[in-house]
């Protein structure tokens, strides 16, 4: 099958109208929907977005989706990777939910991404806000982990073919380390969304992420948005936390 290259114009904020607030998407990496909720309650007004993963998502399902809606934008981070017509399907079952931002895996290849561009750009042309947003290389996983998966060479230039491969097909962005937002924010262009995943303010422990930034070097790399989870989630005062690294982004 040929690939359609599918465009549009973007319905929501371009990255440089962005204030460094819109920019920080906090991991709601909590067990409970209660933990969330409570949680979302705390952060709003003081981050962009709250991000859903898998755990949540699995064990709190749709209403809950809704209810942390209510509070703050959602970026649903399920990683769809599968057969076209499945993800595709998918993607037309949970974007009755209109998260601000959903991804699929780069992984699954040319056509599959053209059937959630297809399921995305369908659900905004009836009023939908959702953007597409293709997962490059995971932030866990370093040149060592890659080497074990078969992909010989460095993390950055497997997630940049990625990212060229996510822009022809139409995504609105992808999901990146910091450290590739420079190069595929020059090879797709500013409009080109980067949300990057392992951000760690300054003196932060690293965890289980390999490739790691801090807010401020993020921004200057050309990241979109900024994933910060236990940093803040974690902290004594979540919303102090938040509000520190919104200063540090703004300075």
């Amino acid at each position: 099958m040929v690939l359609r290259i599918i465009r549009e114009s973007s319905l929501n904020a371009a990255p440089s109208s962005l204030t460094p607030r819109d920019r920080l998407v906090v991991a709601l990496d909590l067990p409970t929907a209660g933990e969330a909720l409570a949680m979302a309650e705390r952060l709003a007004g003081r981050v962009g977005m709250l991000k859903v993963g898998l755990e949540l998502f699995c064990a709190e399902g749709p209403a809950f989706v809704r209810d942390l809606q209510k509070q703050v934008p959602v970026f649903l981070d399920l990683k769809l990777h599968d057969i076209p017509t499945t993800v595709r399907r998918a993607l037309e079952a949970v974007l009755k939910l209109d998260p601000r931002l959903i991804n699929v895996h780069t992984q699954g290849g040319p056509v599959m991404l053209e059937a959630a561009v297809e399921a995305v750009r369908a659900h905004r042309a009836a009023g939908g806000r959702t953007e597409l947003l293709a997962v490059t290389v995971l932030t866990s996983l370093d040149r060592e982990a890659l080497a074990a998966l078969g992909h010989a060479g460095r993390p950055e230039d497997l997630a940049l073919a990625y990212a060229k491969l996510a822009h022809r097909a139409g995504c609105d962005g992808v999901v990146c380390s910091a450290w590739e937002a420079a190069s595929i924010r020059e090879a797709c262009g500013e409009a080109f969304h980067r949300l990057t995943p392992g951000i760690r303010p300054a003196g932060a422990a690293t965890q289980d992420q390999a490739r790691v930034m801090t807010p401020a070097q993020a921004l200057k790399q050309g990241s979109t948005w900024l994933v910060v989870g236990r940093p803040i989630t974690h902290a004594a005062d979540p919303a102090a936390a938040a509000e520190a690294i919104v200063a540090e982004m703004e300075a």
